[in-house]
């Protein structure tokens, strides 16, 4: 049905109920649909040519916005969460508080480091921060349908949008949930916006954006992109699903952690780099049946 799913790269721990709903999802069209994604080293990738990819968040790691201190803070604070939050012998309830710990640190660090708005753009052109490899399609093929994309992400919003803006993907069926600086009139970081998201009380966040998900309660199917266990409650907003498709991307600690994706998403895919399944699962549903 999809040549891709027949990747070595692809996992899957019931094949035939993934193309039942894949299927559902086809008969319904692409007027039923809706995606919701992780940013984060699942629209962005992780790595290219064996090089790690920045985050949103570690696009500010430049002399533009922050000095030499804090930059050496933030990799500690890195070095210390980063193996909790993937730590597959630690349940969600153990790792929260260290999420929290983590995210308010770097944020209160970057809010003493006075960055200016104006400096972003320039900030992100300068990174390595690259979307995976097939997204142009991926974003193009939701817009020509007018199947809306909520992009829910744990980092930087103002940089996030800056990055698929750059991109030339930043289009009109794109609606972001993520942590907004929060600038005062001279364009200087002050605080950040609202509730703190981070990986694992993404649930949460999608509740408080109950209105977003009540003006698509006429698209009850979902198709989800997440890389990590906490993504999977980020259709926990939508109010009546009808079919869901889960896409898992493992991309670090593949041995330790392939167990618990398995048994968690629909489709999981191992170490890729590219949106070729996603794209070939997006096209199938978008194309109506033959006759």
């Amino acid at each position: 049905m999809i040549p891709e799913l027949a990747k070595a790269s692809v996992l899957m721990r019931d094949r035939s109920r993934v193309e039942e709903t894949i299927q559902a999802m086809q008969r319904a069209g692409p007027d039923a649909l809706q995606v919701i994604s992780d940013f984060d080293m699942t629209l962005s990738r992780f790595a290219h040519n064996g090089k790690r990819c920045p985050t949103t968040h570690n696009i500010l790691d430049n002399d533009l916005l922050i000095n030499d201190a804090c930059k050496k803070m933030i990799r500690q604070l890195l070095n210390t969460y980063y193996p909790i939050e993937i730590d597959a012998t630690r349940t969600v309830e153990e790792k929260l508080p260290h999420m929290v710990e983590w995210w308010t640190s770097v944020h209160e660090l970057l809010i003493q480091q006075k960055i200016r708005r104006d400096l972003l753009a320039q900030a992100v052109k300068q990174s390595s921060a690259m979307l995976r490899e097939g997204y142009k399609v991926f974003f193009d093929r939701l817009q020509e349908q007018q199947v809306p994309l909520l992009i829910f992400s744990a980092g930087l919003g103002d940089i996030l949008e800056e990055v698929i803006r750059q991109n030339h993907v930043f289009h009109p069926n794109v609606h972001v949930i993520s942590n907004y600086m929060d600038f005062d009139q001279s364009g200087v970081l002050r605080a950040f916006k609202g509730q703190l998201i981070h990986t694992f009380n993404k649930r949460e966040g999608a509740l408080l954006h109950a209105a977003h998900f009540r003006e698509l309660q006429e698209r009850p199917n979902v198709l989800l992109l997440g890389d990590s266990l906490g993504d999977l409650t980020m259709a926990d907003g939508v109010a009546h699903t009808q079919h869901a498709l889960t896409i898992g991307f493992l991309n670090d600690q593949v041995e330790e952690r392939k167990e618990s994706f398995v048994n968690s998403y629909d489709i999981v895919l191992v170490k890729d780099e590219t949106m070729d399944v996603p794209n070939a699962i997006l096209n199938y549903i978008t194309t109506a049946p033959a006759k």
